[in-house]
């Protein structure tokens, strides 16, 4: 046979299937039962993601296309989510691009040997260098994977047998790719064995066999490699093994929800059988879908208030046990001899762990391929709030005083107008023409704190000639704690009831200081007919700077650090304004924590939270703090009312309050006005 000997006087190329012969054809024989088998893996799981209740991710298909293409393809290129954390953000990309082009390698070997006769040449040089180039890519990040899970062990990592076999599929499969083309090498010895580097070095280790050795180890090697490859894919199907996410992930990007980020999606209540989830099968296929997604690379545990905190809640494993649940149920259900109606909460998620969330959305933000946590967290409040009556003591009371008196502050004496008669401003049932609407808030018009915010806001403006208007009495809660603590019910009344009397002034735009009335306004009231321009206070004074309208004459020569409130910056991203606001004032000095912007550390107020006492672990507000002192800063700057408060009890907690001290923005704006 003259197939083995040495080729320098050819042009540079690769016979497909040397040594093998005509028997490597039944490679794409093999590909039809593999085919088969894929196909029913997928079907299979189809059904267990059908046990969640309809819905359509795809109403907006020209965004969804769109949103995939950017961040699902384009992202997912330069791969930069996972980026944001380096060290594993570098291993996910070697693996992932080596195996992408380890891919594509193949299929240009298939294609271009059986529609164009082969690549020759530099082509088919610069193929050969690229794959292997890329295939030591892979055994890297493998390598990297493997010291960063066995040796290191993050504590957000939990080694499970299918990671070590999915490590050790892959290293396998590359690693006998390498042996295959370096005794490929070692047989035929061709001048331009070192553009295929991986392979060449293998040559040398086999350089010293005989012919035929080389060729019988090439030979069986190659059958191995082959029956690994498809034994690996079989394998990924049927157990539907981390890997998996390799396909899921993208689809999973393709479904993610085209609601503005800060939205819950509404219940219907005129039809609607159950109210949030209590059951597997309360969720939506979507829903269900996400636990398929997620790689429990612990990216959204990393990071999450809640678990750092040392509370109940870890969002990686909620979504693992709604995952184990879901597939130990899945099958007696699909066959219509489970019950359904199986305790989720409690036996599958504790309620401690459903109240424990902020709604922050840091879990959301970091999640690599878009698990939507707060949606299933805020489903299975509806149901204990709306359907078990079981909630929070102090939650109950909040509920019940926004249904009875409008507004969530407790035991205040003030009414709604009180704050705001010493300044003179019109009430707009009184006088309509003004330059804008400020909707104050329960917060800023009801408590002693947050008054003083209203106050200095209402100086800003009338410094800046801005002639504003509130709505006193006719303002009623927007609703969103309600919404946030489970109760669906009670957040469309007010916001039916809110809605109603902006149409009745002829309200198209309003003023706000609270970032969760803002998120509200803007986000959730149109999916009730309720479109309303939206502006928050940073935004506005921050326009009012950069025009010249406001004179700040007075120095206010501190250090400020700035917190992001998670429902202007992570829910909203608003993010330079309020710093804009901070930079403008003459003499100050903006310090940044080291968690900032959408790595911002929740104040522990979301979610109901403000008015829920933290009884495990640390509190959210003092580690929050603890951050900004590290700072060394004077003032603790927010631009919400409920950091504000949250930040005044810390650093009380915390015996701070001679070198720090926290003020919302329109305070130091006010302070630094022209006297």
């Amino acid at each position: 046979m003259l197939y083995y000997q040495r080729v320098e006087e050819r042009m540079a190329s690769r016979e497909i299937f040397w040594n093998i012969g005509a028997y490597g054809h039944i490679l794409y024989y093999l590909l039809i039962p593999l085919a088969v088998i894929l196909t029913y893996a997928v079907y299979r799981r189809y059904r267990l993601w059908r046990l969640g209740r309809p819905e359509n991710r795809l109403g907006d298909l020209r965004k969804s296309i769109w949103s995939f293409v950017v961040t699902g393809i384009i992202d997912g290129v330069i791969h930069r989510r996972f980026l944001r954390e380096p060290y594993p953000g570098l291993m996910h990309f070697l693996i992932f691009w080596g195996a992408i082009i380890f891919l594509l390698g193949a299929a240009t070997d298939f294609i271009t040997h059986y529609f164009m006769g082969g690549l020759e040449g530099a082509p088919y040089l610069g193929l050969s260098f690229t794959v292997d180039i890329f295939g030591i890519a892979v055994l890297i990040g493998v390598g990297i994977a493997t010291f960063r899970r066995y040796v290191q062990r993050p504590t957000r990592l939990d080694n499970k047998p299918e990671d070590a076999i999915a490590l050790a599929l892959v290293f396998v499969i590359v690693l006998t790719g390498f042996i295959i083309e370096g005794l490929r090498i070692a047989a035929l010895n061709p001048e331009w064995a070192a553009w295929s580097p991986g392979g060449w070095v293998v040559a040398q280790i086999f350089g010293g066999l005989s012919i035929g050795t080389l060729l019988t180890l090439h030979e069986s090697l190659w059958w191995f490699h082959v029956a690994l490859v498809l034994g690996a894919l079989v394998y990924v199907a049927l157990a539907f093994s981390s890997l998996a996410h390799i396909v899921v992930a993208p689809f999973n990007v393709l479904f993610r929800s085209m609601r503005p980020k800060g939205a819950l999606a509404p219940i219907d209540l005129e039809t609607a059988e159950t109210y949030g989830a209590a059951k597997i099968t309360d969720f939506t296929w979507k829903q269900l879908f996400d636990l398929d997604a997620c790689t429990r690379c612990g990216r959204c545990q990393d990071i999450c208030p809640a678990y750092l905190s040392g509370k109940a809640l870890s969002p990686k494993k909620l979504i693992q046990d709604l995952k184990r649940h879901w597939l130990e149920a899945g099958p007696s259900l699909i066959s219509g001899k489970g019950n359904p109606d199986g305790s989720m909460i409690g036996d599958v998620i504790t309620p401690e762990e459903i109240w424990d969330c902020t709604t922050c959305r840091a879990c959301m933000e970091a999640c690599p391929v878009f698990i939507e946590h707060i949606d299933k967290i805020i489903d299975m409040r509806r149901n204990l709030v709306l359907e078990q009556a079981e909630m929070p003591e102090t939650t109950e009371m909040i509920l019940r005083c926004i249904e009875e008196r409008g507004h969530t502050c407790r035991g205040t004496t003030y009414s709604r107008g009180d704050w705001c008669v010493p300044l003179g401003l019109p009430s707009v049932s009184e006088d309509k023409d003004v330059d804008i609407i400020y909707w104050v808030g329960c917060a800023a018009s009801l408590e002693d704190r947050n008054m003083k915010v209203a106050v200095a806001l209402a100086d800003v403006l009338r410094a800046a000639g801005i002639k504003v208007g509130v709505m006193c009495e006719d303002e009623t809660c927007c609703g969103e704690p309600a919404r946030r603590m489970g109760n669906e019910y009670l957040f469309q009344m007010q916001a039916l009831k809110n809605i109603e009397a902006f149409n009745k002034y002829g309200i198209k735009k309003v003023l706000v200081t609270c970032p969760h009335c803002y998120n509200t306004f803007k986000n959730e009231y149109p999916q009730f007919g309720g479109e309303l321009e939206v502006v928050h206070h940073s935004q506005f004074i921050a326009d009012l700077i950069r025009q010249g309208r406001l004179k700040l004459a007075n120095e206010l020569a501190e250090v400020i650090t700035y917190h992001d409130a998670c429902y202007l910056g992570r829910h909203n991203d608003i993010y330079e304004s309020p710093r804009q606001v901070v930079k403008g004032i003459p003499g100050a000095k903006l310090v940044e924590m080291e968690r900032s912007r959408n790595r911002s550390f929740c104040c522990g107020g979301g979610g109901g939270h403000f008015w829920m006492e933290e009884r495990e672990g640390v509190r959210i507000s003092e580690m929050r703090t603890d951050q900004a002192i590290k700072t060394k800063a004077d003032i603790l700057a927010t631009a919400c009312p409920y950091c504000l408060q949250m930040f005044e009890d810390a650093i009380k907690a915390k015996e701070a309050t001679e070198h720090l001290k926290a003020m919302d923005i329109a305070e130091l704006v006010a302070s630094a006005l022209r006297d």
